[in-house]
């Protein structure tokens, strides 16, 4: 075992024996202490992700990409998860909907991931990139104008959290009563709030897209996952369409945001040297947006990089810390700076990170054009991240720049006053209904 991570002591709130809890304030807080700490137990450690929830988390470049190449030896397929079939796992515990089978791609393995993966991917390969790129244009300056005449903006809720919500309303053909049920429950699964009423919601409401699609079709990734010659069920379209909802919300939400963050915080970035491909290019390798995940199962009991598991042991891969292994930091110079395993690897890799990466970039590259004074309102410090084992995700990210005058907003529709005429004196000013952003800005959208 080695035991060079420099620590005579756990972290704060990580026991000095038995499974290191990733979930918490602690671990929020500072996860790289985390990280270092468990790599006393080799390539692999023994983590808990919420009260009785255990896995092997694997901290290790080569391993885990050795894990993620081989599925052979590991499989996806939830149902193989030996704790959850034994009853050691509470089906109400927080990071089950994460974790639990459904029929899509990600917990598929065989002749049926091969299916279910190249409906996915040709489906993806539809996106117009060009299209793509104005449509972010044109959602990022929408954005940007609700705020930029107050000199302040909290960048991780009034904007990396909204940008991505908007881009899927559109890309999936969701209408907004719909699209708000989607986001609530995807909010509630990555931050284990209420999550299995959440999950229930998100189902609901994802099979109410689909049902509607399905009446009438457009021009749209949801319709035209319908139309793949693979022909997926309603019950295969609910869950591929929470699979791609899902990991386009929560983590682009987190790229973004980390990004803006390394960028206001870091002088190397603030002062104009590097470029915002950069600065994504190090948020995925530094503070990837999904930090610990790729859920795995041995499909029999094997020796792995040193450690003995079992076959049905949830197994998960720590991109953070696999990234930042410092078996890397002599290669890394030489590796390409895709090179990083934030979008996982090998026949599971993300197939959505080209258009992923295209949002963020012009995200970031679109804020900082229309502001580019702005900066951290508070000390660095100062900033919370959300408790979870999965995510790496800023709660709040309040910033500060040079207002600019309060004038009409052009290609934006007047608010009407009471007598139905154009009113425009408080464009400024209005606000949507709380938790009515996607709403507001859909049924804009569409005038």
């Amino acid at each position: 075992m080695s035991t060079n991570s420099g620590f005579s002591s756990p972290p704060p709130g990580c026991p000095a024996h038995g499974r290191v809890p990733l979930y918490g304030p602690e671990f929020a807080a500072d996860p790289d202490s985390y990280y270092t700490w468990l790599r006393q137990y080799g390539a692999t450690a023994p983590v808990e992700l919420a009260p009785g929830v255990e896995a092997t988390l694997v901290t290790e470049y080569s391993a885990a990409l050795e894990l993620l190449q081989n599925p052979d030896t590991f499989r996806k397929d939830a149902r193989r998860w030996r704790h959850f079939n034994e009853g050691k796992v509470d089906p109400g515990s927080p990071v089950v909907p994460l974790l639990a089978h459904r029929t899509n791609c990600m917990f598929a393995d065989g002749a049926d991931h091969m299916r279910l993966r190249q409906a996915v991917t040709d489906t993806m390969a539809r996106v117009d990139s060009h299209q793509l790129s104005r449509n972010v244009d044109r959602v990022s300056r929408y954005l940007i104008e609700q705020f930029s005449y107050r000199g302040s903006v909290d960048l991780l809720n009034d904007y990396a959290k909204l940008l991505p919500i908007f881009m899927l309303g559109e890309l999936f053909g969701c209408p907004a009563d719909i699209g708000d049920r989607v986001i609530f429950g995807i909010t509630g699964i990555f931050d284990g709030t209420n999550a299995e009423k959440a999950n229930e919601v998100l189902t609901q409401s994802v099979a109410e897209l689909v049902a509607l699609r399905r009446a009438q079709p457009g021009d749209d990734i949801t319709s035209w996952l319908m139309r793949h010659p693979a022909q997926l069920t309603d019950q295969e379209m609910v869950d591929q369409l929470i699979l791609l909802l899902g990991g386009g919300a929560e983590p682009l939400r987190n790229l973004i945001g980390n990004g803006l963050y390394l960028f206001m915080s870091d002088d190397r970035y603030s002062g104009g040297g590097l470029l915002v491909e950069d600065a994504i290019d190090e948020v995925l390798w530094n503070n990837p947006p999904m930090a610990n995940y790729a859920p795995h199962y041995p499909v029999s009991d094997v020796e792995f990089a040193g450690n003995q598991l079992n076959a049905g042991d949830l197994v998960l891969v720590s991109f953070a810390a696999a990234n930042t292994d410092p078996a890397l930091s002599g290669s890394r110079q030489i590796l390409s700076k895709r090179a990083h395993l934030a979008w996982s690897a090998g026949p599971h890799a993300c197939p959505a990170k080209d258009p992923a990466q295209l949002i963020a970039v012009a995200a970031i590259e679109n804020l900082l054009n229309q502001l580019p004074d702005i900066e951290l309102a508070v000390p660095k410090d100062s900033l919370t991240w959300r408790p979870g084992p999965f995510n790496r995700a800023l709660a709040t990210l309040p910033a500060r720049f040079t207002p600019k005058r309060d004038d009409a907003k052009s290609g934006l529709p007047p608010e009407r006053g009471q007598n139905g005429a154009s009113d425009n004196r408080n464009r400024s000013q209005a606000k949507p209904e709380k938790g009515r952003s996607w709403s507001s800005f859909l049924a804009w959208w569409r005038v």
